[in-house]
C-alpha cells in the first residue's frame, strides 16, 4: 500500500514572507520611535500599523491556502513579542505609559511563552481567545498612544483618545490575567494526564 506523501510546502510562500516582513519592521520602528517629535510619531504609528496588519494576513493566508510551516508557527510568535515589546519598552522610555505596565506585559509574555516550550511535548498549547482578545486590546492601545492625538485634534478630543487608548491597555491587563491563568490551568491538567499515562 503506497503511503500518500504530503504536498511540500516551499519555505517562500506569502505567510512566511509576510512574518518576515514583520521582523524586518521591528529595528525600523524601533529606529523610528526613538525621536518623540509629531512627524516621528505618526511614522512610527504607520509602521506599527503596517507590522500589525501583516500579523492578520500571514496567520490568514497559513490558515486558508495551507501554508503552514514549522519556521512561520516560531517566527510568527517571535515577531510579534518583539513588535510588542519594542512598543511597550518606547512608550515608556517616553514618559507615554507607565513603566509598571510595561514590566507586567514583558514578564507575562515571557512566562507564558516559556511555559508553552515546556510543554510542546506533551501537546502544543495554542492561544485562546482570552489571549486574541488580550492581544487585539494591546494592539489598538499602543496604536492608539503612538498617534499624536494633539497635532490634529483640539485639546479635549486629543485627551478623551488618549484616554480610550488607556482603557484598551486596561482591557488588556484584565485579559492578560485571566488567559494566563487559563494556560496555567491547562498546563496542570496536561502534566497531570501526562503522568498518569506513564
Amino acid at each position: 500500500m503506497t503511503q500518500e506523501l504530503k504536498p511540500q510546502i516551499p519555505f517562500w510562500n506569502i505567510a512566511n514572507v509576510l512574518t518576515i516582513a514583520r521582523l524586518i519592521l521591528v529595528p525600523v520602528f524601533v529606529y523610528v520611535a526613538l525621536t518623540n517629535d509629531v512627524p516621528h510619531r505618526w511614522l512610527a504609528w504607520l509602521v506599527f500599523a503596517v507590522a500589525a496588519v501583516t500579523d492578520k494576513l500571514d496567520g490568514h493566508f497559513a490558515r486558508n491556502w495551507n501554508l503552514e510551516t514549522d519556521f512561520g508557527k516560531l517566527t510568527d510568535s517571535i515577531a510579534d513579542k518583539a513588535l510588542i515589546i519594542s512598543a511597550l519598552l518606547l512608550l515608556s522610555w517616553h514618559g507615554v505609559l507607565w513603566w509598571w505596565v510595561t514590566i507586567f506585559f514583558i514578564v507575562r509574555e515571557l512566562s507564558i511563552t516559556l511555559m508553552r516550550m515546556m510543554m510542546r511535548n506533551i501537546k502544543v498549547m495554542a492561544a485562546g481567545m482570552g489571549g486574541k482578545i488580550k492581544m487585539m486590546a494591546q494592539s489598538f492601545g499602543i496604536a492608539g498612544l503612538l498617534i499624536p492625538w494633539w497635532s490634529i485634534f483640539p485639546l479635549w478630543l486629543s485627551e478623551s483618545m488618549f484616554y480610550a487608548s488607556y482603557a484598551l491597555i486596561a482591557v488588556a491587563i484584565v485579559f492578560a490575567v485571566t488567559s494566563a491563568w487559563e494556560y496555567i490551568q491547562e498546563a496542570i491538567v496536561l502534566s497531570r494526564n501526562a503522568g498518569k499515562e506513564k
